[in-house]
């Protein structure tokens, strides 16, 4: 009877996808970030500065809209490199490649930030079932699934001792109207936000983070915390 709830209210949809993504794709590579961050920085000093910004940077669009190319969706994002790849045998697939590219965002001062971001690809399995008939997925369902995702995934992320302080999701809704670089001016936000995180931790302060961004709490869902399923753990997680 629960299983037939879930499956009405699609509730599954989002907490498998981002079960999925953590066990299948982050918890692999999340633990490597650092280490091709560093090796990156010591052959390039000058390009990231502030260790705070040495994670992978994943951004959450909720109207699931993913766009393949970061250089196109804004031009003040520009691809500069790859980050030293991760070779594994994976489910079969002998020598699994698997990395990340490094961007510099230009900020509206015209100042260079540079970090490794990418889109969390499960949304575009969400937005793929809202355009086809068999999914039966209205817009609305597809912003609560998104808003499930996001939710989910952070607090796997949380409980993650071998992901901690590698990652930083980026959630955010798009505005009605078209913003030539409001994805830049996003990252740049939460950019600043890691570099003033990096002062006061050096300066022995606590960080001041404004209450403008997007977090958990504002992400209100139409079920509640007792309807969610619960994950199927094993002595592997």
């Amino acid at each position: 009877e629960m299983s037939e709830m879930s499956e009405r209210s699609k509730q599954n949809v989002a907490h498998g996808l981002a079960w999925s993504y953590y066990v299948g794709y982050l918890k692999i590579v999340l633990p490597r970030v650092k280490k091709s961050m560093e090796a990156f920085s010591r052959a390039n000093p000058n390009l990231l500065v502030c260790r705070k910004t040495w994670k992978l940077h994943i951004l959450v669009p909720l109207s699931c809209d993913v766009s393949d190319d970061l250089e196109k969706a804004d031009s003040n994002i520009q691809y500069v490199t790859d980050l030293t790849e991760t070779t594994l045998a994976r489910a079969g697939i002998k020598k699994r490649v698997y990395k990340h590219s490094l961007y510099t965002i230009r900020d509206e001062e015209n100042q260079l930030w540079h970090c490794a971001v990418e889109y969390a690809t499960p949304l575009q399995s969400l937005y793929a079932m809202s355009q086809d008939e068999c999914a039966a997925f209205s817009q609305e369902e597809r912003l609560e699934q998104a808003k499930l995702f996001y939710r989910t995934l952070e607090e796997i992320l949380k409980g993650s001792k071998e992901c901690a302080d590698a990652y930083r999701l980026i959630a955010y809704e798009e505005p009605e109207e078209a913003e030539t670089h409001f994805l830049s001016r996003e990252i740049v936000w939460h950019l600043r936000q890691e570099h003033h995180e990096e002062i006061a931790v050096l300066e022995g302060s606590h960080p001041h983070t404004p209450c403008t961004a997007l977090d958990s709490s504002e992400l209100n869902l139409q079920i509640s915390v007792s309807d969610l399923p619960q994950p199927l753990r094993t002595d592997g997680f």
